[in-house]
């Protein structure tokens, strides 16, 4: 059986950055574990980040405004880097009204209790006539990893809206060191070194403990499958007879959150007040789509769901 390291120690921190160090990892798992833990704080943390911005009297982003020393792709750059924390629900709002020459900063946003910026000093940008007025309505959702604009072409936009290339990663730079370490009478035993730089809006030991829950829960499952295949065809039994059960009731009387759909699909349904199937089938699959907050993936979904208890939601 091979030997287990030390526990995990931090020999390093200032603000949002920490070094983790593990010591007497069996030879190979320095690489193992630091690129796992890597890919996982790089991918799969969830953070929020700014979806849509509304600048008043702007329609595109290939613009310029007059009195405002940078353009809008300029402005819409730096208010990119701002970071939020959104404590309350899967969304926020925030906006900004100011007038005058000045420099306009992050500090400028009015923010509620459920939402928080943690880099309020950051430039956006410069009004040089003091009868300007500059208003930006920014829409900060919550994510994990990376999401392109382009993929929620099918939510409603209001006019003037401009989409954001989304970064939720609240990670911005991990890197790990495996060196040779002596245990006992070996010389090739690994030390790990694992540097992370988050964007204040989680800790490095917060990121981190949370990277190596979700790679647990993940081998946990992994693990379970053994037990699970032998109570695979019982299982499988139960959960016909639950869907049986189910497609037995009046529609009106099956909440929506039986049906188990995944957190985005079902968020979407009750910010729509659509609480049970039978409002479900009082839609057609088009006014479905163009709900708000309801993409082509929820809708497949949706129907998958609805076709397992006996009943077809109509096109049109």
């Amino acid at each position: 059986m091979i030997s287990l390291p030390l526990p995990p120690k931090i020999i390093q921190k200032k603000q949002n950055h920490a070094i983790f160090e593990i010591e007497a990892l069996y030879p190979g798992y320095g690489v193992t574990i630091g690129n796992s833990l890597r890919r996982v704080l790089l991918s799969s943390l969830q953070g929020a980040s700014i979806t849509q911005v509304k600048i008043k009297g702007v329609s595109h982003e290939f613009s310029t405004i007059p009195g405002v020393l940078e353009d809008v792709i300029m402005i819409l750059l730096n208010l990119k880097n701002l970071r939020f924390k959104v404590f309350e629900g899967e969304s926020a709002k925030v906006e900004l009204s100011v007038k005058g020459e000045r420099e306009v900063k992050g500090s400028d946003f009015k923010t509620s209790t459920s939402v928080k910026l943690v880099n309020p000093d950051l430039h956006i940008a410069t009004i040089t006539d003091k009868k300007t007025e500059l208003e930006i309505e920014l829409f900060v959702e919550k994510g994990i990893g990376y999401e392109p604009k382009e993929q929620r072409k099918n939510k409603k936009a209001e006019i003037g809206m401009i989409a954001m290339d989304a970064i939720f990663t609240p990670i911005k730079n991990v890197n790990f060191q495996v060196e040779n370490m002596r245990v006992g009478d070996r010389t090739d035993f690994d030390k790990l070194s694992l540097d992370v730089e988050t964007d204040g809006t989680i800790t490095p030991e917060e990121a981190y403990f949370e990277a190596c829950e979700i790679l647990l829960k993940h081998f946990n499952i992994i693990f379970e499958g053994k037990a699970g295949k032998e109570k695979e065809a019982p299982a499988e039994a139960t959960a016909e007879k639950s869907e049986e059960k189910t497609a037995s009731k009046d529609p009106a009387d099956i909440a929506v959150e039986d049906l188990k759909f995944t957190g985005r699909t079902l968020n979407a349904l009750v910010k729509n007040n659509i609480k049970t199937v039978g409002g479900i089938l009082r839609k057609s699959e088009k006014s479905l789509s163009e709900l708000d907050g309801m993409g082509d993936k929820a809708v497949s979904e949706i129907k998958r769901k609805i076709k397992k208890l006996g009943f077809e939601i109509k096109a049109e």
